[in-house]
């Protein structure tokens, strides 16, 4: 079945596969330890899928804005890499999955050498994000938000002042976890300058088609097919996606690598970033989360999909 086709076919299906997901928000709830996603409608369901061409499929609630949370995880990691080197990245994180809550910091105390075992959990991430160059946190977060905009193809693009402000406010347990990284001598700036990197990037706001057009440029390989441009090397968009597969959808990753089959990462705004590689890229949202923190709708959605046309991987 050529791109086309199976996309003629998609926006056919679609709908009604997206209205039967949708129920399955009753299982779920918007995430409330960041009090701002709380107020997210929690029967929201929305869906963008973006081919090579430029072809586009969206369904349900596509334009709701949300923030993309640790789907910037995938994007911060990669232009950390393009900073720093592989060598540079993994001295302070691992790459192994932990089994353990994304905001844990169990294994950091008990499992030598005391780094974060990968980039997308949480401690892993606030390490990635003190690798970022820039001589003032103001000056990361901007080449952050550059980088972003060119992925999403969106010049617009910034972060939710509320969302940000909110997680800044309540992240004790990130702030427990990034004076832990301190002390391990695996953070070499001050705490709260990195935290703010962190916060501002996780609380960037986009669309499914924003997320969509991201995930697009990993099927790729690092080229955007729509501009012609690479923007990032391709090695490092393979690491990106192993991570994703093995760390993305936080410790139900095993289980949707079975049931799916996608590199995927989740945010607990409810907005997931999959791709089929060589193919489509595609950004979902569904706030209601399941008790692992991923959007139960989104997860039901994509697998709905990935049965149908046979997407796995694997």
């Amino acid at each position: 079945m050529t791109s086309e086709t199976e996309l003629n076919r998609l926006a056919e299906l679609l709908p009604a596969w997206l209205e039967t997901s949708r129920k399955e928000s009753r299982h779920g709830q918007p995430a409330s330890y960041i009090p701002e996603l709380a107020h997210a409608p929690g029967d929201a369901l929305g869906i963008a899928l973006l081919d090579a061409a430029g072809r586009e499929v969206t369904a349900g609630d596509s334009q709701l804005s949300f923030t993309l949370q640790s789907i910037s995880k995938v994007f911060t990691l990669l232009l950390a890499l393009m900073d720093q080197g592989e060598e540079g990245v993994f001295r302070k994180v691992g790459m192994e999955p932990t089994g353990d809550d994304f905001n844990s910091m169990l294994k950091l105390e008990l499992v030598e050498p005391g780094i974060p075992f990968n980039p997308l959990i949480n401690a892993g991430a606030i390490a990635v994000s003190s690798l970022i160059r820039g001589a003032t946190p103001a000056e990361k977060t901007e080449r952050i938000l550059s980088f972003f905009r060119e992925l999403a193809g969106d010049p617009t693009l910034t972060f939710n002042e509320a969302v940000y402000r909110s997680e800044a406010a309540t992240a004790h347990r990130n702030r427990s976890l990034a004076y832990f990284l301190k002390d391990n001598n695996v953070l070499d700036e001050e705490v709260e300058p990195v935290l703010d990197v962190y916060f501002k990037h996780c609380s960037v706001e986009a669309t499914c088609r924003h997320v969509a057009r991201m995930a697009l440029v990993l099927a790729m390989n690092g080229t955007d097919p729509l501009t012609g441009r690479e923007l990032v090397p391709r090695r490092y968009v393979q690491i990106a996606k192993t991570f994703m597969v093995s760390c993305g959808m936080y410790n139900a990753s095993g289980e949707f690598a079975i049931r799916v089959g996608l590199p995927a990462k989740s945010g607990v705004s409810g907005g997931i970033l999959a791709l089929v590689p060589g193919r489509y890229g595609i950004g979902v949202v569904g706030p209601a989360l399941n008790d692992k923190g991923n959007s139960i709708a989104g997860v039901h959605l994509l697998q709905t999909m990935s049965e149908a046309f046979d997407w796995s991987m694997f």
